[in-house]
């Protein structure tokens, strides 16, 4: 059964949610932007200080507390975990570049 053979009230219904849904990505697709800005000027503080890109110790923390975030937000913690540790490894590949390269731009947010 395709949409146009839909009820015109679930159609409706069926729309609305998948805006609030193309909202939430945006705003997630935004959220990142953010956090990549910041990663960036950590990965710039850390190639002058010779720092190393990986900070196992901070990542555990933070995998450990966005779990606990996602049980309190009735999110399956090992799904939120993946999603972290995809953002980290690029966060750490970002710091790697940047430290090869400190003088120049800061690397795209993609793999």
């Amino acid at each position: 059964m395709t949409t146009r053979h839909i009820d015109a009230s679930v159609r409706a219904e069926l729309e609305r949610l998948r805006g609030s849904i193309d909202n939430i990505d945006a705003a997630l697709v935004h959220m990142l932007a953010e956090r990549f800005k910041s990663t960036q000027q950590v990965g710039r503080l850390k190639a002058q200080h010779q720092l190393p890109p990986a900070d196992p110790e901070r990542e555990a923390r933070q995998i450990e507390r966005l779990r606990e975030l996602a049980v309190s937000a009735r999110l399956d913690p090992a799904f939120a975990e993946k999603l972290l540790n995809f953002i980290i490894a690029e966060v750490i590949r970002h710091h790697e570049t940047i430290a090869a390269n400190p003088d120049g731009p800061d690397p795209e947010p993609t793999g």
